[in-house]
């Protein structure tokens, strides 16, 4: 059985596709069906059901997945192990990253990396919580830091930090930066204008619960997917964005906007990294992990 093979037909069985694999994999759509047939043949399964939207594990197809997803596994921590006898690790690692911490940890994580890995490869995605967890649960990534995930079946989580969410409007022409303005009540958010992700955007979700246990409701402005997207909506009067301090601290220009600390209750968000319960970690994962867990905790305190 031939690795490469096993590796492209373990890629398109959890992306679910040849040509979202063929991309992932940088290899020619053409050249990854054919290895792929290939080994089907060579093991006497069809591994794949392929039709119009994508490609399907068969009862064989899923076996060998299992049995796939362990045999690279171990050739991986083979190839970290012959590594460390150089003193080095190595492997790739993919992280994903909610937009609201991407933009103030890539940076400084990057950096840190590789100067504790530098024969490794680092990738990091951002996005919602949902397409992240979807991600690590496919493969496409193998650590995230998701915001007020829930355990299940399919990843591993690990509490990081909790964070304020802060009410943000735009700041009125001449309104000094000091004194903050005060802090307003949960009540009384529900009587704004909110520019805010759409379902299950995982801050969404949260807002409506807090709502809802004191009897409130939020009044929906706009539904935008996209923090830079909302932001500029609320810097344009289009109404308030309920956000943590890092995603304004990581606008274009933060002091367009008067941030307002939530009471009664508070709303807070909690970050947590996840892994996936599916693929055991690397030594490589493990290390970054860790540096992920330092990095991120040192650089939000700071802000």
């Amino acid at each position: 059985m031939d690795l490469k093979q096993l590796e492209y037909f373990v890629r398109v069985a959890e992306l679910g596709s040849f040509t979202r694999a063929s991309i992932a994999l940088d290899v020619a759509q053409p050249a990854l069906s054919r290895q792929v047939r290939l080994l089907e043949v060579e093991l006497r399964q069809t591994l794949l059901t392929r039709n119009g939207r994508g490609a399907i594990p068969t009862e064989a197809g899923q076996l060998l997945l299992a049995h796939g997803r362990g045999i690279l596994h171990q050739v991986e921590r083979a190839r970290e192990e012959l590594g460390r006898v150089r003193g080095a690790l190595a492997g790739r690692v993919a992280i994903g990253l909610p937009t609201s911490l991407a933009r103030v940890l890539t940076v400084p994580l990057t950096r840190a990396f590789r100067q504790q890995m530098p024969e490794a490869q680092l990738s990091i995605t951002e996005g919602l919580t949902v397409t992240l967890q979807d991600s690590l649960v496919n493969g496409r990534l193998d650590i995230a830091v998701l915001y007020n995930a829930q355990p299940s079946g399919d990843i591993e989580i690990a509490p990081l930090f909790d964070e304020d969410l802060l009410l943000v409007q735009a700041r009125p022409p001449g309104l000094p930066e000091d004194p903050p303005p005060q802090a307003i009540a949960l009540k009384d958010v529900a009587l704004l204008p909110l520019v805010i992700p759409s379902r299950p955007n995982a801050i969404r979700m949260q807002v409506e619960a807090e709502l809802a246990s004191i009897g409130c409701r939020p009044k929906i402005a706009l539904e935008i997917d996209g923090v830079p997207a909302i932001l500029d909506l609320v810097a344009d009067g289009a109404g308030c964005a309920i956000l943590s301090r890092n995603a304004v601290a990581s606008s274009n220009k933060p002091s367009a906007f008067a941030v307002r600390a939530i009471n009664e209750p508070p709303l807070r968000a909690r970050l947590s990294l996840a892994t996936s319960s599916l693929r055991p970690a690397t030594l490589t994962q493990q290390a970054t992990l860790a540096l992920l867990t330092q990095t991120a905790k040192r650089v939000v305190q700071h802000h």
